[in-house]
């Protein structure tokens, strides 16, 4: 004995209405990602300029290089042994030398 229960009637009115926000925010998104990706094109496409790398780096005896970095005027070589040579970048000299001290753990 099975009985038909009658359902929710439903208003077309406010099913167009329903579609219609359905339709906006699908755009909506469309639109935005759209937007978000030409604007990650057009960032990477800018022109950049590549660091200006010394040719060479004469590094004192012994040492090993394991990081590097610079600056306008000047660059750093970080070495194994746990000191930071900084070059002069128009004469390529050795500025100056820092000893890092071993941490105490």
């Amino acid at each position: 004995m099975e009985q038909d229960t009658p359902g929710p009637e439903v208003d077309p009115a406010m099913v167009r209405f329903l579609r219609g926000l359905v339709l906006a925010l699908t755009l909506t998104m469309i639109a935005g990602v759209v937007i978000i990706i030409a604007l990650i094109v057009i960032r990477f496409r800018e022109v950049r300029q590549s660091p200006d790398l010394p040719a060479s780096i004469a590094l004192p005896q012994g040492a090993e290089a394991i990081a590097f970095t610079q600056a306008p005027d000047w660059y750093a070589v970080v070495t194994k042994d746990d000191r930071i040579l900084i070059y002069d970048r128009r004469s390529g000299a050795l500025r100056q030398t820092v000893t890092l001290e071993a941490s105490g753990e």
